[in-house]
Parts: structure tokens; sequence; C-alpha cells
């Protein structure tokens, strides 16, 4: 089936709503690979309720359209599908516990050309129910690459940063699990993708690969631990594939008023276009 480009631009969310408590917010740090080293102070920070704090990327999961996209009316090669790269701002720390609503959007639908697939760009704000209070805004880019030459616009030029040409100022490993993947998906992605050797092995891989955002989630943590202080703004491009149980290598540089950064899997870069802001 073709990709019917104009009733996914057409397409409209119906508000969607999410309670979590800190039960939810502790799986997902344990999702992203915490709790390793159960004698780490700043990691039992975010996996034990005295004193109890959330990672700030648990919001990027939270109030999720979930697999929307599957629809065969949208005529999308679901199989082929792969999560690109996320950007997020987030404004406020989430509470232990909290009630949240979104109602997400459709930014853009790109055409690369035949045979080099479409580009989908998903935004939406988390709220909170009661007050109002924005915590974050993120963005989700989707590459469909069984799916491009349906005669859309190209792309934007592409103006992430890039690594300064100068040694990263810091590199810190953290190895993943080999369940991250089984853990990560209780938090609401269930794309069989990262689950089902079968499928995987249908798109092209020989075995489940990482959930793109939890490497974002690694990502966000290594970030606040190595600079401190409040993350503000975080983004890259997943531009490899990660598979549980990797041992991920960050590559950081201090800049004026940002950090830019790229990470890597043994010597195949798996972020890269990353760029963090920390601060009001």
């Amino acid at each position: 089936m073709t990709l019917q480009a104009e009733d996914i631009l057409a397409h409209r969310f119906d508000e969607i709503r999410q309670s979590y408590a800190p039960r939810d917010a502790i799986l997902y740090a344990l999702g992203v690979g915490l709790g390793a080293d159960p004698l780490d102070t700043d990691e039992l920070g975010y996996l034990l309720e005295t004193n109890f704090r959330v990672l700030p990327s648990f919001a990027i999961t939270l109030a999720s359209p979930g697999m929307w996209i599957r629809d065969p009316r949208f005529g999308v090669t679901f199989s082929k599908l792969v999560h690109s790269a996320q950007a997020t701002a987030f404004f406020n720390e989430l509470p232990p516990s909290a009630s949240v609503r979104t109602t997400p959007r459709i930014v853009s639908l790109r055409d690369r050309g035949p045979g080099k697939g479409a580009v989908l760009d998903i935004e939406r704000t988390i709220e909170d129910q009661k007050t109002g209070l924005a915590y974050c805004t993120t963005r989700q880019t989707l590459l469909l690459r069984a799916d491009g030459g349906f005669g859309g616009e190209a792309p934007d030029k592409d103006a992430a940063p890039r690594p300064p040409d100068r040694a990263a100022d810091h590199i810190v490993e953290f190895k993943t699990s080999s369940r991250a993947a089984l853990i990560y998906r209780l938090s609401g992605d269930l794309n069989p993708l990262h689950a089902d050797p079968e499928f995987a092995r249908k798109a092209g891989f020989d075995r489940p690969i990482l959930h793109g955002l939890a490497s974002y989630g690694v990502a966000a943590f290594v970030l606040a631990k190595t600079i401190g202080g409040r993350l503000s703004s975080l983004q890259c491009r997943f531009s490899g594939i990660v598979f549980p149980g990797d041992t991920l290598e960050f590559h950081i540089w201090n800049l004026e008023d940002r950090v830019v950064f790229l990470a890597k899997s043994g010597a195949r870069a798996v972020l890269d276009r990353g760029l963090a802001k920390f601060g009001d």
C-alpha cells in the first residue's frame, strides 16, 4: 500500500491523559539502566522512594500516542519504521507522582525520495492536569524507511551541531543491560522490534534492538551526572543501532552555553548531533 500522506497530515489526536506514581518512574529508571551498582548513591536517588527524584527524561514516555502509526489506513510499512531522533525542552521538574495530559500534533511529513524514505515529526507538550504546568515539549522524529517517493516536500537542511575539532572534555562509559529493552518496554513502548526476535529479523536485524528513547534516557542521565545542574534541553539523532548489553561511550564537549556530544558502541556512532543545555 502507498503511503497516505494526506491522511497522516490531516490526522488529529484526541487528548491523552495519564497518571503515574513513583513505581512508574522507578521502572523507567531501571529500564534506562540505573541500578547496576546497587551502592551507587547517585543512581539510588532515582530508585528509592526515600528522598526520591524523577529522571527528567521520564516525561517523554508520558501520555504517549502509542502505535497509532500502525493503522493500515496510513499506508506506512511499519516493519521498516525506525525512531530516528528526539528533541525535548524541559521546563519544570516532575514530582514523584502526578496526572498529566497532552494532545499530540503532526508537525511535518517530508519526502526524501524513492528508496530513501520519509521523515515524520510529531510534537507534544506534557502538562499537569490540575495546574496546567508544562513539564516539557518533546518532538519525535520517525524515519519511514520504505515510504519515500510520494511527492512531498524535501526535508530541511540539517543544521544540527557537530563536535568541535578537538579532543572531548569528557569521555564516559555506560554499560546497558542485556535485559534493558525488555524492561524499558514496560514504560509504554511496546513495539515488537525491541522484544520479538522474529519481528526483528523481518525488520533486518539479527535480534531485538534497544529503544532509541532508552539510549536517550542514558544520555540524559550521563550528561546531567557529568556536567551538573538542571537539564533544560536535550536533542540527538539515533544514528546507529544499540543492542541490549552494549557499552555506550559518550564523548562530551563543553561549549560556552551548551554541551555537544556523541555516543559510540565500539567503533560505531550510535548517537550523534547531540546537543544539551543546562540551567533555567
